[in-house]
């Protein structure tokens, strides 16, 4: 794990469910974190010597276009970035609201974007970079309700692929993450969770997604992982 303690990895999305599982695991392994999320009473929980941290709204413009100076002017250099900071709008019809579901673009599609596209043209310039993006198996498929969210995801997919055809040949990595039904906060003001709605038994956890990042993150120089989803089983939607 020593060979890790030189590498800067930005998390987003770190104050709760697969993000802070993420950051602990990573802590662990030795990574030097940035994380950033809304909470700050969460992020300090992670805070320490090998740890910094920038709370913060990714959907602020100006927030958003701080984090690769931060970022680069401190370390210098950034090795990985994990764009896992999101939200999920879904309901029918009469009941979606519009405004939610517009903050949900913003956050998982305009903000992620922005973000990505600073982070891409410094990884450019230092020649060698790992972007790792928290899409979910909803960015391969639809169900009613969930539309705009599926979009949000589909477009995550959309921009993955295309950096990594962009990039063939160099030494930045691009991979997009598919989990199914992962337990975390996210569905906790659902009337029905989905686990319930679905039939699924035993759904993924945080831990398992940490898990499969560091499978990601293990393979040598020369291994492209573009795409690797991850479900319960008993996923069948």
């Amino acid at each position: 794990m020593n060979d890790n303690k030189n590498k800067i990895c930005l998390i987003t999305g770190a104050s709760s469910g697969i993000g802070y599982a993420l950051a602990k695991g990573l802590k662990e392994d030795g990574y030097r974190l940035v994380l950033n999320a809304r909470r700050e009473e969460r992020l300090k929980e992670l805070q320490c010597d090998t740890v910094d941290i920038i709370p913060g709204d990714l959907t602020d413009n100006e927030f958003v276009d701080s984090l690769d100076g931060y970022v680069f002017y401190k370390f210098g250099k950034c090795d990985i970035l994990i764009n896992n900071a999101g939200i999920i709008e879904a309901a029918p019809i009469e009941e979606l609201d519009i405004k939610r579901m517009s903050k949900m673009i913003r956050l998982n599609v305009e903000a992620t974007f922005r973000l990505t596209y600073r982070f891409m043209k410094l990884f450019k310039k230092q020649g060698y970079g790992h972007l790792i993006n928290m899409s979910s198996v909803l960015g391969t498929k639809v169900r009613p309700t969930a539309g705009a969210y599926a979009a949000t995801k589909f477009a995550m997919e959309a921009l993955s692929e295309a950096l990594r055809l962009e990039l063939i040949g160099s030494d930045i990595k691009i991979s997009c993450i598919e989990p199914g039904l992962v337990m975390t906060e996210l569905h906790d003001s659902w009337e029905v969770h989905p686990k319930d709605k679905f039939g699924i038994r035993d759904p993924l956890v945080p831990e398992d997604i940490v898990e499969t990042v560091r499978f990601i993150l293990k393979q040598p120089e020369y291994v492209r992982i573009p795409k690797l989803m991850i479900l319960p089983k008993d996923h069948n939607i």
